[in-house]
This record gives structure tokens, C-alpha cells and sequence, in this order.
């Protein structure tokens, strides 16, 4: 399952993706939201990879692999959540990218496809109080601030978009 929007290309992670996620989430800046800001080790960055494939054999759909012109430059998309009721939305893009709108453009495409396709009545994400960019691409996309949560460990803002049109949903 490939997905376009006018700039990225969004499919389903594969085995190759290993050395990029293996690097992304070796930095510092991806992981500094964390509770310990500590970056994954490449066996924890094979789990990862290994879980977000299993996601999509168990349920069909995922977080997808993002590319803009031809390059792999993250992962994001809706999962199904273990700890809340809906689908929770999540996305790493890789430093060099931010900034470009690549993070609000993949969000939008994930609501479209959460909502329509996959009939979902409610997208959760879940933002750490001091990640401002994030908190602003959730609320540039709808997202509205419903509480605060403990994660892992550590306080987290959980923000919710509704599906547009009421009926009965999957998620």
C-alpha cells in the first residue's frame, strides 16, 4: 500500500529501513523528549522496525515509511492504541526536515486516512508539555487538548481529533 500527498510518498516499512531508523533514533534530538533522553541502541532500533512491520501484518495498516523526493526521511502514521480508546497518531522525521511542513502534511494525510478508510471515531497524539513544534503541528491540524497523562514514566499532554462525520466507527 503506497500513499502520495503533493510531496511525499508514504508505504509500508521494510527490512531496508533498518540503518535509517537505526541512525534516526541515534540522535539526540529525536529521543530529547524522552524521559531519559538516551538514544536507541541498534538492537532497540531493529525491535522498533520489527514492531511497526508486525503492526501492519496484525492490522493491515501503520506507521509508514515517509519519502520526499525519493529519499526516506521518517516514519509516521496511526496506530492502534494499547492504552487509550482510539488510534494514536505518532511520527519521527529526521532533523534535516523540519521546518519544510513535511510533519503537518503527513499528519493531515494520516487523519484523512484514519477517518476515512479506516472509519476511526477518534486519533489520539501524545506530546511531551516541552515539544512546542509538535504540540503546534496537532493544533494546525485540529487537535485540541483533552488532558494530562502519565507515560512512561513521565507527564504527557493527550490531544484528540474527532472524525468529522458521526456514525458508527472501527476505532
Amino acid at each position: 500500500m503506497i500513499r502520495h500527498t503533493p510531496r511525499l510518498s508514504l508505504r509500508m516499512p521494510e527490512d531496508r529501513d533498518l540503518d535509517f531508523v537505526t541512525a534516526l533514533f541515534a540522535r539526540p534530538e529525536i529521543v530529547a523528549h524522552r524521559p531519559e533522553p538516551v538514544p536507541d541502541s541498534p538492537a532497540e532500533s531493529r525491535r522498533r522496525l520489527a514492531r511497526d512491520r508486525a503492526h501492519w501484518r496484525l492490522h493491515g495498516f501503520g506507521r509508514w515509511a515517509v519519502e520526499a523526493e525519493g529519499r526516506l526521511i521518517g516514519f509516521g502514521g496511526v496506530t492502534v492504541s494499547t492504552e487509550f480508546e482510539g488510534l494514536n497518531l505518532s511520527y519521527h522525521l529526521h532533523p534535516d526536515h523540519w521546518g519544510n511542513g513535511y510533519a503537518t502534511e503527513l499528519v493531515m494525510e494520516a487523519l484523512a486516512f484514519a477517518f476515512g478508510d479506516l472509519q476511526a471515531q477518534r486519533v489520539l497524539g501524545l506530546v511531551r508539555p516541552v515539544n512546542v513544534a509538535s504540540r503546534r503541528v496537532l493544533e494546525k491540524c485540529g487537535f485540541g487538548f483533552e488532558r494530562e497523562v502519565m507515560l512512561h514514566g513521565a507527564p504527557t499532554h493527550l490531544f484528540s481529533c474527532r472524525s468529522p462525520e458521526p456514525t458508527l466507527r472501527r476505532f
